[in-house]
């Protein structure tokens, strides 16, 4: 019984200096939510529609952040047939009640592969959704085109 439980000393130990060994650079990544999401995946499908003057186009997603990370990353996807170029947008959404624009391109990526954009926090603020906007009314081109977007938090 003593040897056992030296062993099991040692190896709590020994796990806890190779846990504290891992490389600096290795981030820990985890998958935020879509608003509205069905509770099962992260990763958004959508097709881009034209733009309403009646209504809202469905070109805005929201993603929870329920806590600080210290970086962010938004992925983007192509997923039609044929390929289009894409209007895309990224903001971090502050509890303040303010936002920062952190993306602002048009992407022409091949049928399906895709790009990934990778945002450290502002410091002093508290980011509570990231945002991705993908068309626009000045660039109706892209309406009709399906695409994959998920967003994660990383420490």
């Amino acid at each position: 019984m003593a040897f056992s439980t030296r062993l099991l000393s040692f190896c709590a130990g020994s796990c806890a200096l190779l846990a504290s060994s891992a490389p600096a650079w290795a981030q820990r990544c985890q998958f935020l939510s879509p608003v509205g999401g069905n509770g099962v995946t992260p990763v958004v499908t959508k097709t881009i529609g034209p733009g309403n003057p009646f209504g809202r186009p469905n070109w805005n997603t929201d993603f929870f952040v329920t806590q600080p990370y210290g970086s962010y990353k938004f992925f983007f996807t192509a997923d039609s047939s044929v390929s289009a170029t894409y209007p895309i947008q990224g903001y971090l959404k502050f509890t303040d009640g303010s936002n920062l624009q952190v993306i602002n391109e048009s992407y022409a990526p091949q049928v399906g592969t895709g790009r990934q954009w990778s945002i450290p926090a502002v410091p002093g603020k508290t980011v509570s959704q990231l945002n991705f906007k993908i068309g626009a009314s000045a660039d109706q081109a892209a309406t009709g085109f399906t695409y994959r977007i998920s967003t994660q938090g990383c420490n």
